[in-house]
């Protein structure tokens, strides 16, 4: 049986993706995806792919997936599912790219300056 693999990352999240051909069946970190992404919106958008290919049911998916929080996690799931669908058919390309699923998310969390509260926040100004 043909594997296929792709990883995503989003903030500091990396997950590793493999698709081998199935029923449908999700296991993240040996969860299933309802135990493991409560929220519904996590799940959808973890999944995206899979929807915008209609590939949903053709794919075990087995994902490993550490560091950061759950909508990292969402998001790196979603870019290594992606990743995976382009290495098993080139042409699913097309259907992905208009929604930004194939897109690496650039944005990091600002790291905080001496001098502050936070990256921006500063400590209270007192004139007098």
């Amino acid at each position: 049986m043909k594997t296929y693999q792709g990883t995503g990352r989003r903030k500091t999240s990396v997950a590793q993706v493999r698709l081998m051909s199935g029923t449908g069946n999700v296991l993240i970190n040996r969860r299933s995806l309802e135990e493991y992404f409560p929220i519904e919106t996590y799940r959808r958008d973890a999944l995206l792919p899979l929807e915008l290919t209609s590939t949903r049911g053709q794919f075990d998916v087995n994902i490993t997936v550490r560091g950061g929080g759950k909508a990292g996690q969402a998001g790196a799931v979603r870019l290594g599912v992606a990743r995976a669908l382009v290495e098993y058919n080139e042409e699913l390309r097309g259907a992905m790219r208009p929604s930004g699923v194939l897109t690496r998310d650039p944005r990091m969390v600002e790291r905080k300056k001496y001098g502050q509260k936070k990256a921006r926040k500063r400590f209270q100004f007192s004139k007098r």
